[in-house]
């Protein structure tokens, strides 16, 4: 079974550039890792909102990536003043 994520971030106007570079240097960070299937960065036609989704083919690799994460891209990841609501996040499994 795959495991995926899908995150809704709500930067502010003048930071919807400078957070999807974020989001890039995260799937970087993500690329390398075992099990990492995919990684994409979008955003809504208005510029409100980032999505970001990803799949891994594995529960064990979902964690281990974003430990990655979390040891290499730390500063990409923290929620701060940039964004304008908390981010929407949803842990998906195939079926």
């Amino acid at each position: 079974m795959s495991v995926g994520f899908i995150a809704y971030h709500y930067p502010a106007p003048e930071h919807v550039e400078e957070f999807v570079g974020r989001c890039h240097r995260v799937r970087a960070v993500l690329l390398p890792q075992p099990g990492f299937l995919r990684a994409e960065v979008w955003v809504t036609p208005e510029g409100d909102a980032v999505v970001t989704t990803g799949e891994f083919d594995s529960q064990q690799a979902f964690e281990g990536a974003f430990a990655a994460v979390v040891r290499d891209a730390a500063d990409e990841v923290v929620f701060d003043e940039r964004e304008v609501r908390p981010r929407l996040v949803h842990t998906l499994l195939s079926r």
